[in-house]
C-alpha cells in the first residue's frame, strides 16, 4: 500500500517551490484556482509493511490529482494494485484498492483575512482520509485525521505544506494519537531545454498513543518519509524515490510482521 504523495503536476510545482507571500482573497476567493491530474505507472520494491516470507513487490497504476478552488485545496490519488494479476506480487489475491483523499479549507479565504504570521503564508482546516489496501494481516487503514494545516515558506525549498491532527480511526471508531505530516517540492536542477529535476517527498509521522488501542498492542509513535528525485518535463515525470519506515501506522515491527526498514519505487508518469 502507498501512502502518499508521489509527484506533481508542473503547475502545482512551480507553486510549491517559488517564494511566496500571504494572498489577499478579500477581493477574489478563486483568484488562486488552478486543477491538474496524471497518471503513474509504479513498482514498488518490498513495500512495508509486509509478511517478510511475501513476494518482492507489485505494479500499480496510480490517478494522482490536485488543485484549488476557492476556499478549497486539494491532493488525492487512487491506486489500482497487480494490474499484470502476475502470481509473483506481492499483492496477489489483495485488495485491488486503496485511495487518499486530503481536502483542506482555506481559513483566510473562508474569513476574507490576512492570516498570515512569521513564515505561515496560509492557514486550513485539514483533513486526510486513508481507504482500503489492505495487507497479509488484515489490516485496513480506514483512517481519518483532522486538524489545523498551514503553507509556510522554508529557505530552499520554498512553499511547504505542515499539518498537524488528530487520528480517528473509523474501522474502531475511537481517537488513537496524532499525526503531524509536512511535504516539499524542490525543483534543483534545470535543463536547457527547460525539463528539470526535483527532490520531492513527505513526512508523516503518528504519536500520542498507548501502547495498545481497543486491545491491541500497538507502538505508541511511528511514521514514514518519501525521498523522491524524478526528472519533469510538460507532459511526462520519470524517477525513483525510496521510503524509510519505522513502526509505520502504529505497527510494532517483529520478525513475522514488518513495519521497520526500507522500500523502493519506480515511476513513469503522464500529465494531462
Amino acid at each position: 500500500m502507498k501512502k502518499i504523495l508521489s509527484t506533481f503536476s508542473i503547475g502545482s510545482a512551480l507553486a510549491l517551490s517559488s517564494t511566496v507571500f500571504a494572498v489577499d482573497y478579500s477581493d477574489d476567493i478563486h483568484k488562486n484556482d488552478y486543477k491538474w491530474l496524471q497518471f503513474n505507472l509504479m513498482y514498488a520494491y518490498e513495500e512495508l509493511p509486509r509478511d517478510p516470507e511475501a513476494h518482492s513487490g507489485h505494479d500499480y497504476l496510480e490517478m494522482e490529482f490536485g488543485g484549488r478552488s476557492g476556499i478549497f485545496d486539494l491532493y488525492g490519488y487512487i491506486d489500482i494494485f497487480d494490474l499484470t494479476e502476475s502470481s509473483a506480487s506481492d499483492k496477489d489475491g489483495k485488495p485491488k484498492m486503496f485511495m487518499k483523499f486530503a481536502p483542506r479549507v482555506s481559513l483566510d479565504a473562508v474569513t476574507g483575512k490576512d492570516l498570515s504570521f512569521g513564515s505561515v503564508q496560509e492557514l486550513y482546516f485539514a483533513t486526510l482520509f486513508n481507504w482500503g489496501g489492505g495487507t497479509e494481516a488484515d489490516f485496513e487503514p480506514n483512517n481519518s485525521f483532522w486538524g489545523i494545516g498551514s503553507d509556510i515558506n522554508v529557505p530552499w525549498f520554498g512553499k511547504v505544506g505542515l499539518n498537524f491532527y488528530g487520528h480517528y480511526n473509523i474501522t474502531a471508531k475511537d481517537w488513537n494519537g496524532y499525526q503531524i505530516s509536512t511535504n516539499w517540492f524542490k525543483p534543483f536542477y534545470t535543463l536547457d531545454n527547460g525539463s528539470f529535476v526535483a527532490y520531492q517527498g513527505y513526512i508523516d509521522y503518528q504519536f500520542g498513543g498507548g501502547s495498545s488501542f481497543q486491545g491491541n498492542s500497538q507502538a505508541s509513535h511511528g511514521g514514514v518519509m518519501f525521498n523522491g528525485f524524478y526528472w519533469h518535463s510538460d507532459r511526462y515525470s520519470v524517477g525513483y524515490g525510496f521510503k524509510l519506515y519505522n513502526d509505520v501506522y502504529l505497527i510494532e515491527d517483529t520478525n513475522a510482521f514488518e513495519s521497520t526498514g526500507i522500500s523502493h519505487y519506480v515511476a513513469a508518469t503522464y500529465k494531462f
